[in-house]
């Protein structure tokens, strides 16, 4: 006869436990740490935001993969980078922190490159996950 007592515990313990489960989890999402900054990220930092629609020399990174080189609203792209026709993924951040002005000749940008293929990498990873 002392289990059902026991049992009854058990059972309200569970009940008000378990939608917590689904709180602390939804918590953790929207309190989910930012991916790590690079080091070398610096050198970008000098000129650009990663803040949206904030735009400092060079325009904002929030949300630069996928989109259209040249094309974001509010800022003013040298015509070699608006006519480029690249659209910013993995392989055309790569080589475009690679050399800028070799991928674009014309481009503005007044950045030489990453020459390290690993930190350029971790710059691309980074960028990726901006949004």
């Amino acid at each position: 006869m002392r289990l059902v007592p026991r049992l009854a515990v058990l059972v309200t313990g569970l009940a008000v436990f378990v939608p917590l489960l689904g709180t602390a989890s939804a918590l953790s999402a929207q309190t989910a740490p930012q991916p790590q900054r690079p080091a070398v990220f610096a050198q970008c930092a000098a000129c650009h935001s990663v803040q949206p629609g904030k735009h400092l020399f060079g325009p904002s990174l929030a949300g630069v993969g996928g989109r259209r080189a040249g094309s974001l609203p509010g800022y003013a792209y040298s015509p070699a980078l608006k006519s480029a026709g690249l659209t910013w993924n993995a392989a055309t951040l790569d080589r475009w922190l690679t050399a800028p002005k070799k991928l674009v000749p014309g481009t503005a940008m007044p950045f030489a490159g990453i020459p390290d293929r690993a930190r350029r990498k971790e710059v691309v990873d980074y960028l990726l996950t901006l949004k």
